[in-house]
């Protein structure tokens, strides 16, 4: 095995490192022997501003519209790249990277049997600020700002600063209604509502990180509750995987990221162990969307053993696509991706298989395999197909390939604003041993459209076993496919066993369009109801 330590290519500790950093990684040999990246404990900086920048589509981010005339949309950087490269461990050795500025922190691209491990990841002064709500009067509120943040005041008005953003403490706040709210009385819950300053008509220093925000009432605020103040455009990622195999990450530490905390698309075999995606120096958020975004990937998705608290979106959402069918040429067909968030890459391997879906009661209609598939721009793919016999122009195809098995167990799952798991994939799935403290919508949700998200498809094999939810803000559990015409289920063969549910405040199992549920063993708490059903077919249950 070959050793390459850092320090000796000049990546060093407690120095801004970023263009050392970006040389030895470019090094680092394309073979297949297997290497080790060492770097010392200690303290690493990083300036994003001078990182190399590439192009990247990465799923559920920010789409085309969404960057402005004068942008390139999906240039990106990271310090922390990986291309091309296989049989390489990453040893962190305890070290921690210090972004300064607004990057992706870490690529995998094109690899295989890639490892990282014993390694922290942070950013300095990140666009995410807290304002707490430490006074009040008829017609103001006082807020202490977090001791991340650092602001100025220019021609009396207050700006958030950082490395490379300046953007007015009321930027937005007559239309934004993402931000997110942590309520005084109940600090595990979270919730997306308009900014604390919609209403505010004139802003005064009062003190060090203290601020008196005029305002026409102040009776919806309470001392204590804290607001999450954050650019929703999903530019950047925490960990970004793609075209690549066999990837484990091990005790990596993230404590904030731009958008998507781990996301991997067109990937197959991947396990998360010992994470902490959770939030340091005194806040309780530190994720701008989901902490694990899954698309499009195979094999197997392991993620055990780790913790999750404060997320902008799901802690986990795994999915496919349902590509529209744009035309059909003989054995040929072109598909395109429907939403402008995921797009950009080529989704289907040679001997896939597919099937033909009708977008009105999302069932297979037939299914044929990929002999080619060739990328004619960034939302069309053209495939050629062993048959084409049920192919429409206007209805959709799955990749049933590329839907992975999944394994989620001994997790802790905190302060999620959506749901905990939203999970949409035929492979076989365990959901086991977790705790879940708080999600402001359901605890997991089954969910397939093939008109909104396009996010796919048919759960056919999960099980839901001995886990704890303390608070639901809606089902426990919610199997909602969004089909729109029933003519039989959607999902088939769920078990919800020995699972413990505190609190939901909606009913505790709500079931459509699914064929073959077992519910048993479960302690019920409150909630409006224990089970609605609809269209559900061979169900087992004991709730009496």
């Amino acid at each position: 095995m070959k050793i390459f330590n850092a320090y000796d290519y000049g990546v060093k500790p407690y120095t801004y490192c970023e263009t050392a950093l970006e040389k030895f990684l470019i090094s680092i040999p394309h073979d297949e022997k297997e290497k080790t990246i060492v770097f010392q404990k200690g303290t690493y900086l990083i300036d994003a501003t001078k990182l190399q920048k590439q192009m990247l589509y990465i799923t559920n981010t920010a789409g085309d519209k969404e960057f402005s005339n004068d942008e390139t949309p999906h240039l990106n950087r990271a310090p922390l790249w990986l291309d091309s490269l296989k049989n390489v461990t990453v040893e962190g050795s305890g070290a921690k990277f210090i972004i300064h500025g607004k990057s992706t922190n870490v690529v995998i691209s094109n690899c295989e049997n890639i490892k990282i491990q014993n390694l922290t990841i942070d950013t300095n002064n990140p666009e995410m600020h807290e304002l707490k709500v430490i006074g009040k009067g008829a017609f103001f509120v006082d807020y202490k700002i977090d001791e991340q943040s650092d602001y100025v005041k220019e021609n009396g008005k207050f700006y958030f600063v950082g490395h490379d953003y300046k953007r007015a403490l009321t930027d937005c706040a007559k239309t934004s209604w993402w931000n997110a709210h942590f309520p005084a009385d109940r600090p595990h819950f979270c919730q997306r509502m308009r900014h604390p300053l919609c209403d505010v008509f004139y802003i005064k220093e009062i003190g060090k990180r203290k601020i008196r925000a005029y305002c026409f009432s102040a009776n919806k605020f309470k001392i204590g509750d804290k607001y999450y103040l954050y650019d929703v455009r999903r530019e950047y990622a925490g960990i970004f995987v793609q075209d690549s195999k066999n990837i484990t990450l091990n005790n990596v530490k993230q404590h904030f990221n731009y958008s998507l905390a781990f996301v991997a698309q067109n990937t197959e075999n991947i396990i998360l162990d010992k994470l902490d995606f959770t939030p340091d120096k005194g806040r309780v958020m530190c994720s701008v969307a989901d902490f694990i975004q899954i698309c499009m990937c195979r094999g197997k998705v392991t993620v055990k053993d780790s913790k999750f608290s404060g997320a902008g979106d799901d802690c986990m959402n795994v999915h496919g696509f349902h590509f529209r069918i744009a035309d059909k040429n003989n054995e040929k067909i072109t598909v395109r991706f429907m939403h402008p968030q995921s797009h950009g890459y080529n989704a289907f391997e040679n001997g896939d298989k597919i099937e033909f879906i009708h977008p009105k009661t999302l069932l297979p209609k037939g299914s044929a395999k990929v002999l080619n598939s060739i990328m004619l721009n960034e939302y069309d793919i053209e495939l050629t197909l062993d048959n084409t016999e049920n192919a429409v122009i206007g209805e959709f195809i799955e990749n049933v390939t590329a839907c992975p098995k999944v394994d989620f167990v001994n997790n802790e799952v905190d302060r999620i604003i959506t749901r905990g798991l939203l999970l949409t994939t035929r492979g076989k799935t365990n959901i086991e041993n977790n705790h879940f403290y708080s999600t402001t919508m359901s605890g997991i949700l089954l969910s397939d459209d093939a008109d909104n998200w396009y996010e796919s498809g048919i759960c056919l094999d999960m099980t839901i076993k001995n886990n704890v939810f303390d608070y639901c803000g809606e089902n426990g559990v919610l199997i909602k496919p969004e089909n729109t015409k029933y003519e039989s289920a959607v999902h088939k063969n769920i078990t919800i066993e020995g699972n413990t549910f505190k609190k939901c405040e909606k009913a505790c199992f709500d079931i459509k369009d699914t064929d073959n549920v077992v519910i048993k063993n479960n302690v019920i708490g409150e909630c409006s109801e224990k089970l609605v059903t609809k269209n559900v077919t061979n169900i087992t249950e004991d709730l009496d």
